[in-house]
């Protein structure tokens, strides 16, 4: 009975909200009380999603695309900063791990532009949302890439390339953890603001397929942190305990 509930939602939310291309007004199900109490009976959460993807084509090429760049960055930087970390093998071979820290940053960069691109392509190649293509919407997008861009731009100033990039898992230690600005404002704000970006980017496309891959980047990030975030803090935890020894 549940899934057959669903199934009628979902047939609801597509006949409706990809109306667009048909000239029906996206906001039409205002007029049908009897539908919107349908979805009333289902989460906040499950409502959104269904309506976004409403717009998007999980087939198209290029949404694949994107969606394996955005989960597969993450994995690809940790599983090899991990086995540098226990093996050293990247040291040994570039004779030196800040050569070795700076080959790994330089792959990430080209594996996040190569993400860029594949969630632009995704944004243009699938239709855009009427009620945010309006100059209101591109400008609050176009705020959301700025402030996005200033935690990105300044968490790799305060960090420098190899705190940036990996660096504690080649031995590349700082003397302690950072905590001036953006760190003294939000925790991670490296991912937060690569992820403002993605926003403020959608945004200015008026793109739902760009909303729906935020939202993947944001959880992508978010498994990353509670997998980086207690290693991190090991490392620093044991070069503390070092430096006490020796002292």
């Amino acid at each position: 009975m549940r899934n057959s509930r669903l199934e009628e939602v979902g047939t609801f939310a597509q006949d409706e909200f990809v109306g667009d291309s048909e000239g029906r007004d996206l906001y039409c199900s205002l007029l049908y009380p009897q539908h919107t109490l349908e979805f009333s009976k289902y989460p906040a959460d499950l409502y959104v999603m269904t309506w976004l993807l409403g717009y998007v084509d999980p087939s198209d090429p290029c949404f694949v695309a994107a969606i394996l760049t955005i989960t597969f960055n993450p994995l690809f930087w940790n599983v090899v900063a991990r086995w540098e970390q226990k093996t050293r093998q990247l040291s040994r071979a570039f004779r030196s791990p800040y050569l070795a820290c700076y080959s790994l940053g330089a792959a990430i960069l080209l594996l996040n532009v190569l993400r860029s691109h594949c969630f632009t392509q995704a944004m243009l190649s699938q239709p855009k949302m009427e009620s945010l293509d309006n100059p209101t919407a591109y400008r609050m997008g176009l705020a959301l890439l700025g402030v996005g861009s200033t935690f990105v731009l300044s968490s790799f100033f305060a960090l420098g390339f190899t705190g940036t990039f990996l660096g504690d898992y080649f031995g590349i230690l700082k003397e302690a953890r950072v905590t001036t600005f953006p760190f003294n404002i939000l925790d991670n704000p490296m991912y937060w603001g690569s992820t403002a970006n993605y926003l403020g980017w959608a945004v200015m496309h008026a793109s739902p397929t760009g909303l729906l891959l935020t939202a993947v980047v944001a959880l992508v990030y978010m498994v990353a942190i509670l997998y980086e975030e207690p290693f991190t803090a090991q490392i620093y935890q044991q070069k503390a305990s070092l430096s006490h020894k020796r002292s």
